[in-house]
């Protein structure tokens, strides 16, 4: 939380020397911030979370965002074109999230994404039911697809 607010006092900082007060000037003084912070923190054993937690999340956006074009491109395609190449089904989705907040995420996640649902946890919560429209044949590739793009993803973010 302090790295944070530090990093928040640099932005500040930025925009105040350069007396630009737009929101484009605010990202590259938190941007400058966050390098001034990890580049002080570099050499140190156990690094602040913060400084891990910034790349982490980047990627996982980045990916999360990339999952929502992906998907809203195919459904896009598939309504205006004569064919339609959905194939549904549901998938058992074994998972690696443990407690709540991280299941709760994950299922929130999935079901943001086009073309996916989440629809229950089981009792023991060790596997995540998932509704999805463009299931592959072999439905391990859509399991995997899941499991080692936006869970591994989400999971090095939350923990």
């Amino acid at each position: 939380m302090r790295y944070l607010l530090i990093n928040i006092f640099f932005a500040f900082l930025w925009l105040m020397l350069t007396m630009r007060f737009g929101l484009s000037d605010f990202v590259f003084g938190y941007a400058m911030g966050y390098l001034v912070i990890w580049f002080l923190n570099r050499k140190k054993p156990s690094k602040p979370a913060y400084a891990v937690f910034i790349p982490r999340f980047s990627s996982f956006m980045l990916l999360f965002i990339k999952e929502v074009v992906k998907g809203s491109l195919r459904i896009g395609y598939d309504i205006i074109t004569p064919n339609h190449y959905m194939k549904p089904g549901i998938i058992a989705l074994p998972l690696e999230a443990k407690t709540d907040l991280e299941i709760m995420a994950l299922a929130n996640i999935i079901t943001l994404t086009p073309g996916t649902t989440s629809l229950a946890v089981s009792a023991d919560k060790k596997i995540l039911y998932v509704y999805n429209v463009y299931l592959e044949d072999d439905i391990q590739k859509s399991i995997d697809e899941i499991k080692n793009g936006l869970e591994k993803k989400l999971l090095e973010v939350m923990r």
